[in-house]
């Protein structure tokens, strides 16, 4: 009977913790949630689409480069009459970004716009890489950066190498023309 009893009571603690577990929301349950909500833009791409000039790329940054395999992208346009849904949404966003499976990897400030930059995996190798920026008068953006064998260290040259890499913005022009 004792036994019954302690099954019953490990069962019973096992089914609260994956019942507890299952509430918590995701970057990737939030996505799904609001990919095709009212002012949200939502697009995955395999980086082998993107032209990039990698002709100023160290080697470090190449192998970031050819470690990445595809972004996913969730951009919400803010606009004037709602700007209490932004700032709820933004929390939302920066709440999930707060659970400890996130690391810092780096935070910038762009023109006076928060950019953070965050993963999920250990020191040596990173699952995914989170890039998050807000501007009150745009809107806000998540990039998932999703791949095999990211370094995080490697990951942030490569970032750096980014902002001053010239892009085709042909690809990029629906989500540049959704935040006009």
């Amino acid at each position: 009977m004792q036994r019954t009893i302690k099954y019953l009571a490990y069962t019973l603690l096992i089914a609260v913790i994956f019942t507890s577990c299952g509430d918590n929301v995701s970057l990737q349950r939030y996505y799904v949630d609001n990919q095709e909500s009212k002012n949200f833009i939502s697009q995955d791409f395999p980086l082998s689409l993107i032209e990039i000039d990698k002709s100023n790329f160290t080697e470090a940054q190449e192998e970031a480069y050819n470690s990445v395999d595809k972004l996913n992208f969730l951009g919400y346009k803010a606009s004037e009459t709602d700007t209490e849904f932004y700032k709820a949404e933004v929390a939302k966003v920066k709440t999930i970004l707060s659970d400890s499976k996130y690391n810092d990897l780096m935070e910038f400030s762009d023109k006076g716009n928060k950019i953070y930059v965050k993963y999920i995996g250990t020191d040596d190798e990173a699952d995914e890489v989170v890039v998050f920026g807000s501007a009150k008068d745009m809107g806000f953006g998540i990039v998932r950066i999703l791949g095999d064998d990211m370094n995080p260290e490697k990951m942030v040259t490569l970032i750096s190498a980014m902002q001053d890499a010239n892009i085709g913005e042909g690809q990029i022009e629906n989500i540049m023309n959704f935040f006009k």
